[in-house]
């Protein structure tokens, strides 16, 4: 167990307190799995290269008050240390830092890592307690596994793309992270899975985590259905779910989705909308028969929902127990009055116009937000060493042997 000066920082302790976690990584997979630790009370101690530090620091615009936006929503509750890993002494640094730590995190070409003896062979000899998390594009076997991995390549490659996207229109990309974040949720799941194993038996794992392997997760239904005989899927405006009527419509207004899952909310759904035709039509009882005639079914019901506006149809459905909402801008998403109740928009403190998001998770014993301001660039690095016992003279030759690097030191 590790003293824990970031959690007696924000005050909130959590189920991951006294738990170290060495992030390695950068841009935003890595980031986005160490926050959720973090959350969850770890101590992250991101390392970071010299001058520029983690690649996301870069990416913009838009920045504000000279921070990433990108940046800012993936590194909330870490600490943040420079170490030059091209000098014999930053290297070694390192590898003490892995001997002090429960879990190590990196996103690095495994041919690099072999350089630096921090590949999962060497590293998991030297110390076989460690959770050693390797988080990559395409995992770390097979015939690509040295490929580069991207967010969109990973969307691409495994059939996310060709079914998203408007119907008879070319194949889209899901607007945003996706692959990157939901791979960062997939590491945190694996890594406190280690951490129980760990805790009871003092055993580390090996946990590999991919983009591709993600998005083929993410795809699971629309492949079992293909394998199980389905014609091969398309884009299609969201209107091809193995569910009928699970769509949007467009109102007198604006775009709203209805999503019938299940026979009594299509009964309930007609009685609302005064299509009680359709409700006693035996051939649209089940969803088999409404997938069949979905194209009518479409026609038919779009025509009464261009009645009225959406808000007015909305209020109708909410009474009636039918699932539907408006397709909503980010506007109204910041917005929205759920979202608000919730707490799920975070203002960064102290920094104007940066935000991150609540983590998707909420836990009883942590009624407190864990939520101090992502880390300046080194700003931890002495910290972390005079916690390791490095004495004061070392940590000055470390520094003027260009070794670590002190950022803009907080209190």
């Amino acid at each position: 167990m590790h003293s824990h000066a970031s959690s007696r920082r924000s005050g909130v302790a959590g189920p991951l307190a006294g738990v170290r976690v060495l992030d390695l990584t950068t841009s935003y997979a890595g980031p986005t799995a160490s926050m959720y630790l973090a959350d969850l009370g770890a101590d992250v101690i991101k390392v970071e290269r010299p001058d520029v530090g983690d690649d996301c620091r870069g990416w913009g615009p838009p920045f504000a008050d000279g921070t990433s936006a990108w940046f800012a929503s993936a590194n909330r509750n870490k600490r943040s240390m420079v170490v030059n890993l091209r000098t014999a002494e930053g290297l070694e640094l390192v590898h003490s830092l892995i001997g002090s730590a429960d879990v190590f995190m990196e996103n690095m070409n495994p041919s690099k890592l072999v350089r630096l003896g921090l590949d999962p062979e060497t590293v998991r000899a030297r110390c076989p307690r460690i959770v050693y998390c390797a988080m990559s594009g395409y995992g770390l076997d097979g015939p690509d596994h040295r490929l580069p991995g991207y967010d969109l390549a990973a969307q691409a490659r495994s059939g996310l793309m060709s079914v998203t996207g408007a119907k008879g229109g070319s194949p889209q990309r899901v607007s945003t992270a996706l692959s990157d974040i939901v791979t960062g949720m997939s590491a945190a799941l694996a890594i406190n899975a280690a951490l129980v194993r760990q805790r009871t038996s003092g055993d580390g794992d090996l946990i590999d985590v991919s983009l591709l392997d993600t998005d083929l997760a993410l795809m699971a239904p629309r492949i079992a259905a293909y394998l199980a005989g389905e014609p091969e899927p398309a884009p299609s405006g969201g209107t091809d779910s193995v569910l009928a009527v699970y769509q949007p419509f467009p109102t007198a207004d604006r775009d709203i989705v209805i999503a019938i899952g299940n026979d009594l909310m299509w009964q309930r759904f007609c009685a609302a909308i005064k299509l009680e035709e359709l409700a006693a039509d035996p051939a649209l009882r089940d969803n088999a028969g409404r997938r069949a005639h979905r194209s009518h079914l479409t026609e038919v019901i779009g025509e009464r929902l261009r009645e009225r506006t959406a808000a007015e149809w909305l209020k109708v459905f909410a009474e009636a127990d039918v699932p539907a909402s408006l397709v909503q801008t980010l506007s109204e998403v910041v917005a929205d009055p759920q979202l608000k109740a919730r707490q799920s928009l975070l203002p960064v403190p102290e920094r104007e116009g940066l935000y991150g998001v609540r983590s998707p998770f909420r836990l009883g014993s942590v009624p407190e937000i864990r939520n101090t301001c992502f880390p300046a660039l080194g700003a931890h690095t002495r910290e972390v060493l005079e916690e390791m016992g490095v004495p004061h003279q070392r940590i000055t030759e470390l520094a003027e042997a260009g070794a670590v690097v002190f950022g803009n030191e907080e209190n």
